[in-house]
């Protein structure tokens, strides 16, 4: 299932969180945002975030995180997902406000369009938190672009919980054996995705590197013993995870 249809279920996160769980409107919060173009318009829809709208951001206390587009199927030539870093909720429909507002904005807006709309369909907007155990910080030093791959997890009732601590326990550790970087675990923050949705972003090498690792994660005698022992009283996950592979646009943060 394709994006698109899972960020709706997607509020309020922290990509460089603090380990603490925010949950007043108060809070830091991360805005993963998803736009589809008119065909033959990614283009100019990423050349507009290029030259100007990601400084903008900046201007309006907006801070970009990282920029991608889907490598597979017809999203592929259509579709721009970005996520933004914002003091609180509030903080971010004030910013959101003035960026609209301003008449910089509104004049590359509208000479961007001179030949046409860009966007099929208005931007999909969601905040996402973070996790207890999601990184800090993420990873800089690469030494080439990699992949990015967004999951999402959907766990029967009560077992959210349970998932949470197979990831902080063993999970994670395992993936970093694979040569699996994470990048962030969320929860959403509105019901009922509240009670049984985890998301989170992976980075790999390649597509290639990520057929592998993901081959020795899934054989590997440790994990299948956690896997096995943490289901005993029952599956946690309602249905198969969703997966979505990822490229970096070239003015993305985070490559």
């Amino acid at each position: 299932m394709y994006v698109r249809k899972m960020v709706l279920f997607m509020v309020a996160g922290c990509l460089l969180a603090t380990g603490m769980l925010p949950t007043t409107a108060s809070a830091e919060v991360y805005e993963l945002r998803t736009y589809t173009t008119h065909d033959g318009k990614l283009d100019d829809l990423n050349a507009r975030f290029r030259d100007h709208t990601v400084r903008l951001f900046t201007k309006h206390g907006m801070e970009s995180v990282g920029y991608w587009v889907p490598t597979d199927g017809p999203e592929a030539k259509n579709t721009l997902i970005y996520v933004l870093r914002h003091k609180s909720r509030a903080a971010a429909k004030a910013s959101w406000n003035a960026f609209l507002a301003d008449p910089e904005w509104k004049k590359a807006a509208k000479a961007s369009e001179r030949d046409g709309a860009i966007l099929s369909q208005a931007p999909e907007a969601v905040f996402m938190q973070a996790t207890a155990y999601t990184p800090k910080t993420p990873k800089e030093d690469h030494q080439a672009e990699g992949i990015f791959e967004l999951r999402i997890y959907r766990t029967n009732k009560g077992k959210l919980k349970d998932l949470d601590a197979r990831f902080r326990d063993h999970t994670i550790e395992i993936f970093r054996r694979y040569q699996m970087e994470s990048v962030a675990y969320w929860h959403p923050t509105d019901k009922p995705a509240a009670e049984d949705t985890l998301i989170y972003i992976l980075r790999h090498e390649s597509r290639e590197a990520a057929k592998a690792s993901w081959q020795g994660f899934v054989a590997d005698p440790e994990w299948k013993k956690v896997a096995k022992e943490s289901q005993k009283d029952g599956p946690f996950l309602r249905e198969r995870p969703e997966a979505i592979y990822l490229q970096a646009t070239d003015y993305s943060v985070l490559q």
